[in-house]
């Protein structure tokens, strides 16, 4: 479990970063800025990376945490690199990512 809490927080800090980057901005704004979708794209999937590490176990004792589709997405972008999704990147730093943030938040111990 202790290699599972570096991978977890790196999943929390990536969700983190990658949530903040859209703060303040709109849709347009993401849609003009080329930077910012490469960013989020590359979160996303060392996202996935780091989740895809986490042992077998832990996935399975926190089942709010959708491993399998994270890993699914890291998938999507790295080889399928050629067709990703603007919408569904979008979709998942607005959406779905600050829901991980919140679960995450409920597994990792807290600074004191």
């Amino acid at each position: 479990m202790k290699n599972d809490l570096v991978y977890l927080g790196h999943m929390y800090d990536l969700a983190c970063k990658a949530v903040g980057k859209l703060e303040g901005k709109s849709r347009a704004d993401f849609d003009a800025d080329e930077n910012l979708q490469f960013a989020l794209v590359h979160l996303i999937q060392t996202i996935g990376e780091s989740a895809r590490r986490v042992s077998a176990e832990t996935q399975s004792t926190y089942p709010a945490i959708p491993f399998r589709q994270i890993i699914g997405m890291r998938h999507r972008v790295v080889h399928d690199y050629l067709d990703v999704d603007f919408d569904i990147v979008f979709s998942v730093v607005t959406k779905d990512l600050p829901s991980l943030i919140a679960a995450l938040e409920q597994i990792l111990p807290r600074d004191t």
